[in-house]
């Protein structure tokens, strides 16, 4: 099965988002909207997005293995796909240790997820796995249709795209603010992930995988990491910034919308890209 992700995903937690915001994103241009931060294992919200929407794919980024029981996540699969088939994408993760007390060789844990899934007749080339480091997304490529990480800059879609190799979705997510004033942005930046994601495990590895320094690491983020990881400006500068990745090696860029208006700013995004991409 093959599933049309668009060259755009929006990404939105779920307090962010309703059947009108959904709506709101398809009529912007999206291709997927991603619901962000462990969506429950029932897929609910996942389903009445679809309902408000005629095209758009809904995907989660992701389902936490450690709190979505998998058998009920296989069960909402296909609840969903019978309902509205080749428009769900199911994201799956491995969580944060800073969270989950029982966090515990996550390798492990996430190979029996997969395996569990694929016993309920989960579709492999219906999954992606939110992976940073080379296991893991050698993992996605061996096990699943692909990667979709986050909070990285373009040359972590390079070096990932080849480890995947071809053929297989690499769909890295961005945050991006329409925020011209570069002291602003960074205040922005800095009071909301990704500042305040810096001290998460797994993302600061993988940050110093890519050559940031415990000194960027430090106090939300230096200038040079910030910049890395937000695409900040006029529109024509943040479209030109997140479509680096698709230039590195990504299949579909997503955006992490930064701001009071997250639709307002994901409107104006897809506007500047689409303006960008007609030359």
């Amino acid at each position: 099965m093959s599933i049309d992700l668009g060259l755009l995903g929006a990404h939105l937690r779920e307090h962010e988002v309703n059947q009108e915001a959904a709506a709101e994103v398809e009529r912007a241009g999206y291709g997927t909207l991603w619901l962000d931060a462990s969506p429950p294992a029932d897929l609910t919200l996942a389903e009445q997005l679809l309902d408000a929407t005629t095209r758009l794919i809904v995907g989660t980024s992701v389902v936490n293995v450690w709190t979505a029981d998998a058998q009920t996540v296989a069960a909402s699969y296909h609840r969903i796909e019978d309902k509205h088939p080749g428009r769900f994408l199911l994201g799956v993760g491995i969580g944060h240790r800073e969270v989950h007390t029982d966090y515990a060789s996550p390798y492990h844990t996430l190979v029996s997820y997969l395996d569990q899934l694929a016993r309920a007749d989960v579709p492999a080339d219906r999954t992606v796995v939110a992976a940073l480091g080379p296991k893991m997304l050698r993992l996605a490529g061996d096990r699943t249709a692909g990667a979709i990480p986050c909070m990285v800059p373009p040359e972590h879609t390079r070096r990932a795209r080849s480890i995947l190799g071809e053929g297989k979705l690499l769909l890295p997510g961005h945050f991006a603010l329409a925020e011209p004033d570069t002291g602003r942005a960074r205040v922005v930046a800095r009071s909301a992930p990704p500042g305040t994601a810096l001290n998460v495990t797994n993302y600061a590895n993988n940050l110093r995988r890519l050559g940031f320094t415990e000194d960027d690491l430090s106090h939300a983020g230096s200038d040079r990491l910030i910049d890395g990881l937000v695409a900040y400006g006029d529109p024509a500068t943040v479209a030109t910034r997140l479509l680096a990745h698709r230039d590195a090696g990504a299949d579909h860029v997503g955006v992490y919308p930064l701001g009071d208006d997250p639709i307002a700013t994901l409107r104006t995004v897809a506007e500047a890209v689409h303006a960008v991409e007609a030359g």
